[in-house]
């Protein structure tokens, strides 16, 4: 039976073979800090159930080789962050074609380039479809059970291995350039390609923290939350703010849901929860467009374009962001109470 832990082991595997190549690449200056920051995400990403085990079995007790491991795992993730901070992600030699050879390769494929990237969400799509419509083939695939995100992510993952075969096939390129090549993108983006679940870890220790019970305590002490409008502006402003601070709507929500969204527009002004949720939502996005803590929507972009101003995308949406929250403080406000 398929396990999603495949998918992590599969992702493990790439990612440590990016950093035996960083360690081989003489012109990358900081070659061994840039392959250890990649060779412990990769080990991050290896680690599984199989792991657990081993470690409760060498320490004599399941839960504390557990807790061992967490804490190795905690110090992986310190340890890119300082060499992250200190600058030990840099830029190296991938053996590229020359600008002659790319544009020579560029008008001899024309727009077979594209049939790499459409296959993947083609195949994703199909493979989403036939899993879901064939009666029988999800539970032989993945055994008994509701894999919808399994699902998911095993036909996106035989989308990309086909994708990544078209390529090779269409440019004749060996297996090893194309490890070259997600070097080359990972060295790019840097220490904002594991920023995303660095901020979904932050969500869930603010929600364990209290932090929504916190803001609600702030909230109805020192502001006139008994007005809907003002209401309606804090909770939505909350979510545009925090999710500029955490670079991550999901992580915002459940945190000013709990503090603000239901204790005052729901149960105290008898607002629509629906509404409140949806609307409440797209705020954070809102936010999402003017923070680099985002660094997979703006930080990422701007470097792969190669852009002179790292923060480009985000000037390019300040005015799109704060007009939208604007606009959405106003359908909470008329929509929410209905």
């Amino acid at each position: 039976m398929f396990q999603q832990q495949y998918l992590m082991w599969l992702a493990g595997v790439i990612l440590l073979v990016v950093a035996v190549l960083s360690w081989r690449d003489s012109a990358n200056p900081r070659r061994f800090t840039t392959g250890l920051f990649w060779a412990l995400y990769g080990l991050i990403f290896l680690i599984g159930d199989g792991a657990y085990q081993l470690m409760g079995q060498w320490a004599g007790d399941a839960e504390l080789g557990r807790r061992w491991l967490h804490i190795g795992v905690g110090v992986a993730v310190v340890l890119m962050a300082l060499i992250a901070g200190f600058g030990g992600v840099r830029l190296g030699r991938y053996h590229q074609r020359s600008d002659e050879q790319k544009q020579e390769s560029a008008k001899r494929l024309h727009n077979k380039l594209f049939l790499p990237a459409l296959a993947i969400p083609l195949v994703t799509v199909i493979g989403v479809l036939a899993f879901n419509h064939i009666p029988g083939l999800q539970d032989t695939v993945f055994g008994p059970g509701n894999h919808a995100t399994l699902v998911t992510l095993f036909s996106m993952m035989i989308g990309c291995l086909l994708g990544w075969l078209i390529a090779l096939k269409i440019t004749h390129e060996k297996p090893l350039q194309s490890m070259q090549e997600t070097r080359r993108l990972l060295d790019a983006v840097g220490w904002a390609f594991i920023l995303p679940q660095i901020l979904a870890t932050l969500g869930l220790l603010f929600t364990s923290a209290g932090v929504g019970t916190a803001i609600s305590h702030l909230t109805e002490q020192y502001l006139a939350v008994d007005n809907r409008l003002i209401a309606v502006a804090v909770y939505a402003g909350g979510m545009a703010l925090l999710t500029m601070v955490m670079g991550n709507a999901f992580a915002a929500f459940p945190i000013v849901t709990a503090g603000i969204g239901i204790p005052i527009l729901v149960l105290q002004h008898g607002g629509n929860p629906a509404v409140m949720a949806a609307i409440g939502m797209f705020s954070g996005y809102c936010g999402t467009l003017m923070t680099p803590m985002a660094a997979n929507f703006n930080i990422v972009p701007a470097r792969l374009l190669e852009l002179p101003d790292r923060n480009a995308v985000i000037k390019a949406q300040v005015p799109t962001g704060v007009l939208l929250l604007v606009v959405n403080i106003l359908l909470l406000y008329f929509l929410m109470f209905l």
